[in-house]
């Protein structure tokens, strides 16, 4: 099947006070060089998703211009030797969304070594499920692992515990055996995170310090952190001798001041997580990890549907904090 002149997205238009959000028929001419031409059956959103909607953060110089970061379909063409016509293959990232044509369009075009092939026994739509929250915050469990943090070093604190990448961290790590406290503003959502896995429950306002309390008492082993601001900062002036901190994001903010004491006295380590980039070996590792981590009625239970028409108000929702797990774009639909 030929690329058509056209085909259903939603999509950018620029406007007087910035981006408009429209649905309907772009180009295909918005489609970047790539080898491999793939017809998107699901995409997701995701905090930078989001941002893009609501003309945040990014400055688009192309209009119209398709948003979403992950998509999953089916390849059309391919001039890549590791994928056929017929193969399901997912994008996360790579530059998706933000800086060429991503997701939330009926075609997508990609380099073959930014694709991982769907795991066999998952659709597209699980695939989606997961999307680049899941691929971080499997990505976060293995910065864990070689940083030498074991199920029996002791507690792992997981930030944001409600949202997407959040919701992942917990149902990942307490599958791979490790416990669990969930750090939370929405300490309604308690049963939902238990459910998930976590071993405990806490208000996010526990979560304070900075550099004028340099060193807490001792409590976490390791972190998955998807807040940074000034949570990220007391994380590091209460976590054990030689923890880690996985860093993956910034609902809370994209700075924070913090004391080097920690790491000079206590070896606390902090390491920035690829979410949207890295090694496509590295990830392609991590899809294989999670297909054979994560349950797949776990995943469902974190998981909602929606439609390319739902996504702005989904991009309000998200930035306001109060979405939870994770959500699939059926861009189909």
């Amino acid at each position: 099947m030929s690329l058509p002149e056209t085909f259903h997205a939603l999509y950018l238009e620029k406007g007087e006070g910035g981006p408009q959000v429209q649905i309907g028929e772009v180009p295909a001419s918005v489609l970047p060089g790539g080898e491999v031409l793939i017809r998107v059956a699901y995409s997701t959103i995701n905090y930078k998703d989001a941002m893009v909607v609501k003309g945040i953060g990014y400055r688009i110089k192309d209009f119209p211009f398709v948003p979403g970061i992950d998509l999953a379909g089916t390849v059309e063409e391919s001039a890549c030797p590791d994928f056929k016509p017929g193969d399901e293959v997912i994008l996360n990232g790579y530059g998706a969304g933000e800086l060429f044509a991503g997701g939330y369009g009926a075609y997508a075009r990609a380099k073959g070594e930014w694709l991982v092939p769907v795991p066999d026994g998952w659709t597209a739509r699980d695939a989606m499920a997961v999307g680049t929250a899941g691929v971080t915050a499997m990505l976060s469990a293995m910065e864990l692992e070689r940083g030498g943090i074991t199920p029996d070093s002791g507690d792992i604190l997981v930030t944001g515990a409600a949202g997407g990448l959040g919701s992942m961290s917990i149902a990942m790590l307490s599958a791979l055996g490790y416990r669990v406290v969930a750090a939370t503003g929405r300490m309604g959502e308690k049963a939902y995170l238990e459910s998930l896995g976590a071993a405990e429950i806490i208000p996010r306002a526990e979560l304070e310090g900075g550099p004028d309390k340099p060193l807490m008492a001792q409590r976490w082993a390791g972190c998955v952190d998807a807040v940074g601001g000034k949570t990220l900062a007391a994380v590091i002036s209460s976590l054990d001798q030689r923890g880690v901190i996985a860093a993956c994001g910034l609902t809370g903010g994209n700075t924070f001041t913090a004391s080097l004491i920690p790491f000079f006295l206590r070896g606390v380590r902090l390491v920035g997580i690829e979410g949207g980039h890295g090694l496509i070996a590295e990830r392609r590792e991590a899809w294989a990890r999670i297909s054979r981590t994560l349950s797949r009625e776990v995943l469902d239970s974190m998981t909602t549907d929606a439609a390319l028409g739902d996504l702005p108000s989904l991009a309000d929702e998200m930035l306001a904090g109060r979405i939870r797990g994770r959500v699939v774009i059926d861009v189909i639909a």
